[in-house]
């Protein structure tokens, strides 16, 4: 079966948007060789379809811990800044499984740190942008600016906000947990009651009641994808 070039790149996105890896590089490997001189009136891929396919085969590579080719592939290519965070993503987490391989341990924060600075983004998947524990400040605005008006997102919520952001719901659904957490921590600590007693000295009591935000006046902005 032969696939236009738009077909191709949908077919990766879509693969790779599923996480189905094995399935992806099957799909890869029935794809002929393409380049932007390809002479094939079938296979001659605009910048964005060439993307996609080279997105696909970083993520396969990835995933086969063939981290070299990785490397190869994501220094070689000048990516869109769509597609930028995935692609971070794989870089980081592939300099800090091979250095947890040679440790023999799992890096903490110190150690994620230093692989960070011993291995800094290439330009090819880096707008220059400062990033804090691999988000964009961009995209912590989105989400900050979301938990002021709703702390708690319904799935189909996460999933606009992992589009607008660039990052994975999952990377979205932990922020709002963390979030949240940090903020009943502060709310405890500093909560003294009639009498003076510091709420950090005060027992649990035996049925906890979990706060739920009331209804919002207004919904959160509409969202945005980041370039």
């Amino acid at each position: 079966m032969i696939f236009t070039t738009e077909q191709v790149a949908c077919v990766c996105e879509v693969l790779l948007q599923s996480g189905c890896m094995d399935r992806l590089a099957g799909f890869l490997r029935t794809l002929p060789p393409l380049s932007p001189s390809s002479s094939s009136s079938s296979f001659s891929p605009c910048l964005w379809e060439l993307e996609s396919v080279l997105k696909a085969k970083a993520a396969v590579a990835f995933h086969r811990g063939c981290f070299s080719d990785l490397y190869t592939l994501l220094q070689g290519f000048p990516f869109s800044p769509r597609s930028q965070p995935l692609l971070q993503q794989l870089w980081l987490r592939a300099h800090y499984t091979e250095a947890e391989r040679q440790r023999g341990r799992p890096l903490g924060a110190v150690g994620k740190y230093r692989i960070r600075r011993k291995f800094p983004l290439p330009h090819t998947i880096w707008d220059g942008e400062e990033t804090s524990y691999c988000f964009k400040e961009k995209s912590r605005s989105v989400l900050r600016e979301w938990y002021r008006l709703k702390p708690y997102p319904s799935t189909r919520e996460k999933r606009e906000l992992a589009a607008a952001t660039g990052l994975t719901t999952t990377q979205v659904s932990n922020w709002f947990k963390n979030r949240r957490q940090r903020d009943r921590t502060a709310d405890s600590s500093s909560f003294v009651p009639a009498g003076g007693v510091s709420g950090r000295n005060l027992s649990p009591p035996r049925s906890p009641q979990y706060w739920c935000p009331p209804p919002l006046s207004h919904s959160p902005p509409p969202l945005r994808h980041i370039s």
